[in-house]
């Protein structure tokens, strides 16, 4: 059997930004990819529904030509508001992540690091741990947090946790993937040297390969791994 991945994302694009070179290496292997994202990426952004929901379609496409290039075998699209997952209980973010965990019942599962600047990929964090308490049975063996340009660094030191990798992938052989990806969200992308520029994305999986000894790769802190 194939293994089965998740990858429970706040916003459309945070999963290219966090894991997706990882994301094509895995399918390439012939694992199975399921996108899921609680926000609408967008809501927080323009006042007027007309603009919004344009905005939102746009954003919507974008995320499914990425998962196209990325080789995601599903994505699933939430409608919580943008930047506000804070306001959410964490019950009712909890049980749509256990959801989702049911419905695909995957053996790896990606999420984002606990000590984010943004409030929405902090509580997804917070949602995701709950929702993969570990308890007999329950399918996730592998459980990963990624990072997000412009926004895991941009935490000042002694405002959260720092993000600290202990698990690296090369991704050498799927950079180039993981960028065609990310130029699918051409709205969201940002001028060099803006960290989610398409320099400063690559900049970084090439810091990150440096300082093992391979061309490119992504990092992550291993929340649980059972063997």
């Amino acid at each position: 059997m194939s293994p089965i991945v998740l990858v429970i994302a706040a916003h459309p694009d945070d999963e290219v930004l966090g894991c997706g070179g990882t994301l094509l290496k895995l399918a390439r292997a012939g694992a199975e990819i399921h996108l899921a994202f609680l926000a609408d990426g967008i809501g927080a952004r323009n006042p007027d529904p007309a603009q919004r929901q344009a905005e939102l379609d746009q954003r919507r496409a974008a995320a499914r030509a990425a998962a196209d290039i990325l080789g995601a075998a599903s994505i699933h699209f939430d409608a919580l508001p943008d930047n506000r997952l804070d306001s959410v209980p964490l019950l009712d973010l909890t049980q749509r992540v256990e959801a989702l965990i049911a419905r695909y019942r995957p053996t790896t599962l990606f999420t984002h690091h606990v000590g984010d600047l943004n409030i929405d990929h902090h509580r997804t964090h917070q949602a995701v741990m709950t929702a993969c308490r570990p308890q007999s049975g329950h399918p996730v063996r592998t459980l990963l947090c990624f990072e997000v340009p412009s926004s895991t660094e941009w935490q000042p030191p002694g405002s959260g946790t720092p993000f600290t990798p202990n698990w690296f992938v090369d991704i050498g052989a799927t950079l180039d993937g993981k960028l065609a990806a990310l130029a699918a969200y051409a709205a969201e992308v940002r001028d060099w040297p803006h960290p989610r520029s398409r320099e400063g994305v690559q900049y970084l999986a090439r810091w990150r390969g440096a300082t093992l000894g391979c061309e490119a790769a992504e990092a992550f802190m291993l929340a649980r791994h059972l063997g």
